[in-house]
């Protein structure tokens, strides 16, 4: 009988066999990969979300609705250098 789920075909490098080696414990190697992929997605979201946050408040600030950012404190500073 098939299996009901898509399987897919991972390349066991030596990158990937160290990290399984390290965050495998005495899981079966596939479910280790699994783990490994779930938690690099968290990551990766993670990661987008902290890049798309600054660029938002990087806006703010150039549009002026940051008004906690003085830009003469700025311009003080680089006049000093």
């Amino acid at each position: 009988m098939p299996p009901t789920k898509q399987r897919v075909q991972v390349t066991l490098d030596v990158e990937l066999a160290a990290a399984v080696a390290e965050f495998g414990g005495q899981e079966p190697r596939s479910q280790a990969i699994r783990d490994l992929a779930l938690r690099g997605a968290e990551a990766i979201r993670a990661e987008r979300a902290a890049r798309g946050d600054a660029r938002d408040h990087l806006r703010r600030i150039a549009t002026g609705a940051d008004d906690r950012y003085d830009f003469s404190v700025s311009e003080e500073l680089h006049a000093s250098r």
